[in-house]
């Protein structure tokens, strides 16, 4: 499995390479990669069925509870089959659909990377392995979403998406860290082992809070839904592979996954249910009044996304088979009518639903996919989208709660899906044809090969549903975290579901009919509406402000302002700790103080004030010294003579570069008020006092004397070396010496750099 994860991140950077070479086939031959992934997991499909878990373990960092650990189970299987099959297909459909791009070979590169971050995350079977191929995909969809980065849409969308999904993404970082102390353990395997410890912990809802949140902002979840329709700015076989079968449905497969350890409280079931309902009547509603054919796609993908949250918030087992089977059903049929509609695109030059009609003896073979295709999404029977839609409204009537409402609020939504599918799968290849920008005729075999064979797949598994049997009984098991009898079939008897199937068919002809009258009430609606911003312009408009507040506060040129508020940071968290800890200065411990003791310290303290209060320069530059000489003079006493060598050194060199500056600057002038020296002098006193108290903390904390008994072996043997505090400088913590060293080289090509930028300017 580790192979097959890692196979796309080494062949995506050969996609240029090849389309150079190659010239517009580079795509057949790169499909043979998630083919050959797919067959691959077709062939574990048996021991899965059966009930099997496959794992894989490499370490990489095991003190942080970090392996590259993999699992296929009946759930990933799904989702790495999706994720193979369709990108296969895209791979095809994007060197006929971008032919002639020249970043056609990028684009592969994109898609690969981007599949192989899929097929890591589903697999991962660990927490943080799953986040860290969770941000992969959200960069990867990034790049591919602004792949036509000319356009300033297509960038703005792609950052829109990347701002909300990482967003997510940093609540998902929390909430797996949460998880697996509340868990005991990162390893996905045994946390859902053990549901009930995570929910009887005080961090449940923390836990419940952040996942949640990474999950729907992941698969567009109001009020995160925003981002998926303006990503339509991304070519067809982006949308056709990210938004419709893979990576908005990895928030869905989230909470499927963790459904074992998270599930089944009353605060799941109400905020997926909630959530889910709305999102589903929301995208529903939003679909039917777009003519643009992707938006329109896009959004009842939105709503499609909200019936699977609202499912596995039901949680019931028939809930659960019937959200596996929705999944799949609706990879098929909307990966297919995403492909349908760049095929149109391709060859007439517009996506406008009102200017597209009677192109089905032009284009016969896109007409019969896109019919399939729609007849699956409108749930009709023998398609495999009739199966789903039938589960649904099972599930619906059985639900522990509020069925009624959920039933009522699933058939609504389902006939805006008829009639959405009706829209954009039937309704251009009927009627009279009407003028198009470019003169339509058959797509190539590339274009529609894909939706096709995604079509007849639907409808395949609808005449013969064994085969997804086989797939849904493991997957739903797996996400309700015990054996599920899955029994697929086409006639269920005459039931309440198959009516509410008869009232779905005609109200979505009756929406399909009039939608013309809504799209027209909707957009004098709109005109009211217009100008209120959503929340993400108004968030990101107040971020902006923010950072510019912040940066005229905290960047604003002046060191000193600097340091005051790196002191009164530094004071406030450390001084809070040491208060909330009920840490106070106590007895001093160690030898007595002796005379000469005193005499140093004494003479440290003038000559510190002595800087301050003098108005002279060379004098506050000679106080300075005897601050640094004393110091040196306290390392002696205590038996440092390397310190004190290096501090005499340094101490020496300061005052002699300090006096050799002094010629440059001008004459000496009090520039503050007396107020900021009176800000200035309180602030030091209190840093001051911060320090002695963490010094007097630090002399009566018992010290571990087995540290220095370590260096003192060691400090020969592994470092070569009998000076024990230079090996421990030099070797022991080498990389502390090496952030140093690094600092001081920035430090200094920053001043060369000033220096040059000076000497230019004066030279201009």
């Amino acid at each position: 499995m580790l192979a097959a994860v890692l196979a796309g991140f080494v062949v995506a950077p050969l996609g240029p390479w090849l389309e150079r070479r190659l010239r517009g086939r580079a795509g057949w031959l790169l499909a043979l990669l998630p083919l050959g992934l797919a067959g691959y997991f077709v062939n574990h499909a048996p021991r899965i069925a059966s009930g099997e878990t496959l794992r894989t373990a490499v370490p990489w960092a095991p003190s942080l509870g970090l392996d590259l650990a993999f699992a296929l189970d009946g759930l990933s299987l799904l989702f790495a089959l999706l994720i193979t099959g369709v990108g296969a297909l895209v791979l095809v459909y994007a060197g006929g659909y971008l032919a002639g791009h020249p970043d056609l070979g990028r684009f592969y590169g994109f898609t690969l990377l981007f599949m192989a971050s899929m097929l890591g995350l589903v697999l991962a079977d660990n927490l943080l392995l799953l986040f860290v191929f969770w941000e992969l995909t959200s960069f990867s969809s990034y790049l591919l979403i602004g792949f036509d980065h000319q356009r300033p849409t297509a960038r703005a969308a792609a950052l829109q998406a990347l701002l909300i999904t990482s967003g997510g993404g940093l609540a998902l970082l929390a909430g797996v860290i949460l998880l697996g102390q509340a868990g005991g353990s990162l390893a996905i395997g045994p946390l859902l082992a053990q549901p009930g410890a995570v929910q009887a912990h005080p961090l449940y809802l923390p836990i419940l809070t952040l996942i949640l949140l990474a999950a729907f902002t992941k698969s567009a979840q109001v009020p995160f839904h925003l981002w998926l329709p303006s990503a339509m700015e991304a070519p067809t076989p982006t949308s056709a592979y990210l938004h419709s079968a893979t990576m908005v449905k990895a928030g869905v497969y989230l909470l499927a996954r963790l459904s074992p350890a998270l599930g089944g409280t009353e605060v799941w079931a109400y905020a997926l249910g909630g959530v889910g309902a709305v999102t589903m009547l929301l995208g529903a509603y939003q679909a039917l009044v777009q003519t643009d054919l992707k938006r329109l796609l896009a959004y009842s993908t939105v709503s499609a996304l909200g019936t699977l949250v609202l499912l596995l918030g039901v949680g019931t087992p028939l809930a659960v088979q019937a959200a596996v089977v929705f999944l799949l059903a609706h990879a098929l049929y909307k990966g297919a009518l995403f492909l349908v509609a760049g095929a149109l695109d391709h060859e007439t030059g517009t996506r406008d639903v009102e200017r597209l009609r009677g192109l089905g003896r032009l284009m016969p073979i896109t007409a019969a996919a896109g019919g399939l295709a729609a007849l699956s999404m409108a749930g009709l029977p023998p398609l495999i989208g009739f199966i789903g839609k039938e589960l649904f409204y099972e599930a619906e009537l059985e639900a522990p709660r509020a069925r009624e409402w959920l039933a009522a609020a699933a058939v609504l939504s389902s006939m805006a899906l008829v009639a959405a599918g009706a829209l954009a799968g039937v309704r251009p290849f009927i009627g009279a044809k009407l003028p198009t920008p470019e003169q339509p005729h058959e797509a190539p075999l590339s274009l529609w090969l894909g939706p096709l064979l995604l079509a007849a797949l639907g409808a395949g598994l609808g005449l013969w549903p064994q085969p997804a049997s086989a797939l849904v009984e493991p997957a739903a098991a797996a996400v309700s975290g015990q054996p599920s009898a899955v029994s697929l079939a086409l006639w269920h008897g005459w039931s309440l579901s198959l009516a509410l199937s008869g009232v779905t068919l005609v109200g979505g002809l009756v929406l399909y009919a009039g939608v013309g009258r809504l799209r027209r009430a909707v957009r004098a609606v709109g005109r009211v509406l217009e100008g209120v911003p959503s929340w993400y312009d108004a968030a990101l408009a107040g971020l902006d402000a923010l950072a510019v507040a912040q940066t005229r506060l905290l960047q604003n040129g002046y060191l000193r302002y600097y340091l005051l508020t790196s002191v009164l940071a530094t004071v406030g968290v450390v001084g809070y700790a040491l208060v909330r800890g009920g840490v106070g200065p106590g007895p001093a411990r160690g030898p007595e103080l002796r005379l000469y003791d005193a005499a140093v310290a004494a003479l440290i303290l003038l000559a510190a004030l002595a800087a301050v209060w003098t108005t002279s320069r060379l004098a506050a530059v000679a106080a300075l010294g005897v601050v640094g000489y004393g110091v040196a003079l306290v390392y002696v006493l205590y038996g440092a003579p390397d310190l004190a060598m290096t501090q005499v050194l340094i101490e020496t060199l300061t005052v002699v570069l300090f006096v050799l500056v002094l010629y440059h600057l001008p004459q000496f002038a009090i520039l503050t008020s007396p107020a900021s020296r009176v800000r200035d002098a309180l602030v030091a006193l209190v840093a001051g006092g911060l320090m002695t108290v963490l010094v007097l903390v630090s002399t009566r904390t018992p010290t571990d004397a087995g540290m220095a008994a370590y260096y003192a072996a060691h400090a020969v043997a592994e470092a070569h070396g009998r000076n024990v505090v230079n090996t421990i400088l030099v070797d022991f913590r080498a990389l502390d010496t090496l952030g140093e060293i690094t600092v001081l080289t920035l430090a200094a090509v920053g001043v060369y750099a000033l220096l040059k930028l000076r000497t230019g300017g004066k030279r201009s």
